[in-house]
């Protein structure tokens, strides 16, 4: 992904290709092809189920026939690029490409991850910028239905509902990156105005806080929570919440045993 970022404008070609999956899977020796396309002569099959009951869901091209099925690949992927003739629209093109690599399946193991990031690359070549989209996340977060919607739609031409479906994870993933986006900015803004003002025990449990990111801590944070985080007594953690929700870093609801914390910053969700 950082190679990915830094040079967006780069080509897609097999040698690149080839540097992410040496990266990936620098140093596995159960692995028969590393930095190469899969040249096994059994069948790639996308199985599921106990040895002996198996489900094969897809079965692959043969690998004879994997550099011809990419080269075809890579040289629509570069016709389709932004400036040239046959462009495409940014989510059109990634929906594509990623459903083609997955469909070849062109290497032994991590497919799924290079598919993803070239998926990325279509969109960042778009704006001809290292741009964050953060659809890999969101692909992996539903990977039971995504790996539904691949399976139904490596099967038949007509793949228009699987755009749709993808062009949705897309748009969710450009605004997700947004509010991580705006939530790293006042993450940085309430830290840099509580500088020097909070004890060790209650900057620990903020930077706990804030590592759960815009969605917040699950259910608020409770006294109990801030006890088992800094190992302080009743007393003290009862003095550093007070202290926290004064200076505007915490907000406070409910009462007694319900009574929970939580972060008063912008690109926090009000539902954490």
């Amino acid at each position: 992904m950082a190679d990915l970022y830094r040079s967006p404008d780069a080509p897609l070609t097999e040698q690149r290709l080839f540097r992410w999956h040496h990266m990936l899977f620098h140093g596995r020796r159960d692995l028969a092809s590393v930095g190469c396309y899969r040249q096994h002569a059994t069948p790639m099959q996308i199985v599921s189920g106990q040895i002996g009951n198996e489900r094969v869901h897809y079965e692959a091209p043969p690998s004879a026939r994997v550099p011809a099925e990419m080269a075809t690949f890579l040289d629509w992927f570069a016709r389709t690029a932004p400036s040239h003739p046959d462009a495409l629209p940014a989510i059109t093109r990634a929906g594509v490409a990623h459903l083609w690599f997955e469909c070849i399946h062109p290497f032994e193991d991590g497919n799924g991850r290079i598919g993803r990031a070239i998926a990325e690359l279509a969109l960042a070549q778009a704006t001809s910028t290292p741009s964050f989209t953060g659809i890999s996340a969101v692909l992996h977060r539903q990977r039971k239905h995504y790996y539904e919607q691949l399976r139904r739609h490596s099967l038949r031409l007509d793949i228009d509902a699987w755009l749709q479906w993808f062009a949705q994870q897309a748009l969710q993933a450009q605004a997700e990156a947004d509010e991580w986006v705006h939530f790293l900015i006042d993450k940085a803004a309430l830290m840099t105005r509580l500088a020097g003002q909070l004890n060790p025990r209650q900057e620990k449990v903020l930077l706990r806080l804030l590592r759960e990111g815009p969605k917040g801590f699950a259910g608020g944070l409770s006294a109990g929570n801030y006890a088992s985080i800094t190992g302080g007594s009743s007393a003290t953690v009862t003095r550093d919440l007070a202290d926290l929700v004064s200076k505007g870093a915490l907000r406070r609801t409910g009462e007694r045993k319900g009574t929970r914390y939580r972060l008063v910053i912008a690109g926090v969700s009000p539902r954490q």
